[in-house]
């Protein structure tokens, strides 16, 4: 059974081996719900896999790119992504990351979202997820440590879900667009356009493209310039630099997009993650260097 705080360092042999042997366990433990919290190195890289378990990936500091056929969706420090049970992912670090993923039963309880989505951690959830992680593990719970599972539990049908998956369409040439735009991101992308490069009307491509990913084109391109800043912000780049780069004709002009997408500034949003980050870290305390094993 897991013992504190895994850290995945080493070649990747032993890591795929460390990691097949977390993934054994979790299918072998009972319980409604399991807390593991893992240390990752930056640019590290997980594998296509899938869990029995629904999974709620917490990024308690960096930031992680969720890779799954249906798209991509970016988990930033103080948000987490719900991954359904049996879907196929892959994650990927920006920068270090410390993680707290809570997995979770199918049937745990009644309105667990039935959707990928990043969400947006509350102080509550924080706080459960902090005292989750010191509880004994794969084991029926009771008293205390009952309780604030099923708290926890209870606490992710509310999560507020934020705008940060980029779903692709299943289409492969509207699929070929977007995966284009992802790697050169600019504001001014127009439906006309796109319709145009398809060879479609812009009333059939609209509709298309809406019934395929859920969202409009200028929302979709909106969080595409996201996921392009988010990364190079908590990096410490200027937003003036990353705001020109992403083709915006001005600062305020990216700022506007960002805060309506976000609730917040870029410099207070990646402020307020910062000081999530080092509070969670303080409550965690440090960890323990023989957790470096399953």
């Amino acid at each position: 059974m897991p013992h504190g705080r895994e850290i995945f360092r080493g070649d990747a042999a032993e890591l795929g081996r460390l990691h097949q042997s977390r993934w054994q366990w979790l299918e072998q433990a009972v319980g409604p719900a399991v807390a593991l919290p893992t240390e990752y190195p930056d640019g590290y890289h997980v594998p296509q896999h899938h869990h029995s378990r629904s999974q709620l990936l917490h990024a308690l500091v960096g930031v992680v790119l969720v890779t799954t056929r249906q798209g991509r969706w970016m988990v930033p420090p103080d948000h987490a992504m719900w991954i359904p049970a049996g879907i196929e992912h892959s994650v990927e670090m920006l920068g270090d990351v410390s993680m707290r993923s809570v997995y979770v039963m199918p049937d745990a309880i009644a309105g667990l979202p039935d959707g990928l989505r990043v969400v947006g951690i509350t102080d509550l959830m924080h706080s459960l997820i902090v005292e989750s992680e010191k509880l004994p593990q794969g084991a029926e719970l009771e008293g205390r440590g009952g309780l604030i599972m099923g708290l926890l539990l209870h606490e992710i049908p509310n999560l507020p879900e934020r705008p940060l998956g980029l779903p692709f369409p299943s289409d492969p040439k509207l699929a070929a667009l977007c995966r284009r735009f992802v790697a050169a991101p600019s504001p001014h992308a127009t439906i006309d356009e796109w319709a145009d490069i398809v060879g479609m009307s812009r009333r059939s491509f609209t509709r298309a493209f809406h019934r395929q990913t859920g969202l409009s084109l200028s929302t979709w391109r909106q969080q595409a310039c996201l996921f392009a800043a988010l990364p190079r912000l908590a990096d410490g780049e200027p937003i003036t630099r990353v705001a020109l780069d992403l083709g915006y004709d001005s600062v305020p002009a990216f700022i506007t997009m960002f805060k309506r997408m976000l609730g917040a500034s870029p410099r207070g949003y990646m402020r307020g993650a910062r000081d999530a980050g080092e509070g969670m870290k303080r409550l965690s305390g440090p960890a323990r260097p023989e957790s470096a094993t399953v």
